[in-house]
């Protein structure tokens, strides 16, 4: 309020001195005295903004292709997909203390002429969150806490060819089994350690006293994660796992139409054979090949040792499944569209 009324004060001098002058033939005199006035303006303190600590920025896309085969020597089945991708990030820093969060959200449906139903491609649900403070006697070293949890959105399905002519969907329906579904399975971590940042494109987490759930809602699917029984012999829906985890995440940008980014994690759990580790590696191609268009490759590899995958190969040797090595890649064209500041 001081420094309203101040300039208020500084603005009727300026107009009183302004009618001054025109009434005083003593142009020297009204000059002084104008002068004078806006001096004094001028000297009124500025409107200072109030500082913003947050940084947000938000990517949008959506992928569509199509396969149309007409006499088709070949063969094949006509095919469409669409698939969309939601990545939003927040983060706050002030002086030695910051917080980054980061939201990814990936659906997709596929459409082939060989189902008569829309089948899932693409189902992702990720949120990370980071809170930070330097360390002083170490340079690019933090204290960090981090919170994590990882699922998807609905179910997902294995679908058994039906052994007649002209199956319907209803059918194909009732061979199905399921994968897995919201919160089945789920993984929920807090890890608590130390962040070092040797560059700006490379981050080091080491977080030694790491705890979380790996949930499975569903009761039918929990054998597959190896969920522990109860005294009755069913099996319970939540595990506990408390150890250690190293994850790294780095991101690289050639230019402003080229980056790249990936993160890998390591976990290794105390109470259950820490000699397995559990891997995440995640990498993300993206190329903006025109102002709303890009060009993506995603590829995700997990091995986790409480996790076991059926397969036809081997089916008789195993018919509970066995651990194997889990990868997933995709290529993507599409709508690309960004908010906010540069990721």
């Amino acid at each position: 309020m001081k420094r309203i009324s101040f300039v208020l004060c500084a603005i009727i001098m300026v107009a009183e001195f302004g009618a001054y002058a025109q009434e005083n033939p003593d142009q020297e005199a009204a000059k002084k005295a104008a002068a004078d006035a806006y001096a004094a303006l001028s000297q009124a303190p500025g409107v200072v903004d109030k500082p913003n600590y947050w940084s947000t920025a938000a990517l949008l896309k959506i992928d569509f292709t199509n396969t149309s085969l007409s006499n088709w020597a070949a063969g094949g089945y006509m095919n469409a997909t669409l698939k969309s991708f939601v990545d939003v990030n927040a983060n706050y820093k002030k002086d030695d203390m910051y917080w980054n969060n980061r939201l990814q959200l990936d659906y997709g449906f596929l459409y082939s002429a060989d189902k008569p139903f829309l089948q899932k491609s693409d189902d992702r649900i990720y949120l990370e969150s980071k809170w930070g403070y330097a360390a002083k006697f170490i340079k690019n070293l933090n204290y960090s806490a981090q919170y994590s949890f990882k699922s998807q959105f609905s179910n997902s399905w294995t679908y058994v060819t039906p052994a007649i002519e002209h199956p319907t969907k209803q059918d194909w329906m009732d061979l199905r089994t399921l994968k897995s579904a919201f919160l089945a399975p789920a993984y929920t971590t807090i890890a608590l350690g130390m962040d070092w940042i040797p560059t700006k494109w490379l981050t080091v987490n080491i977080a030694p006293l790491t705890g979380g759930f790996t949930i499975v809602r569903v009761e039918s699917l929990r054998p597959t994660y190896s969920m522990p029984k109860n005294e009755d012999g069913t099996y319970k829906g939540a595990r506990f796992e408390f150890g250690a985890q190293l994850k790294m995440d780095g991101k690289v940008n050639i230019n402003n139409n080229f980056n790249y980014t990936t993160q890998l994690v390591l976990f290794s759990d105390y109470l259950n054979h820490p000699e397995n580790l559990r891997v995440n590696w995640d990498n993300r191609f993206d190329w903006k090949v025109a102002k709303y268009f890009s060009f993506t490759i995603t590829s995700y590899l997990i091995y986790d040792d409480k996790v076991y995958i059926k397969n036809d190969k081997d089916i008789e040797e195993y018919p509970n499944g066995r651990r194997r090595v889990q990868f997933m890649e995709s290529l993507a064209f599409g709508f690309s569209y960004s908010l906010g500041g540069k990721k």
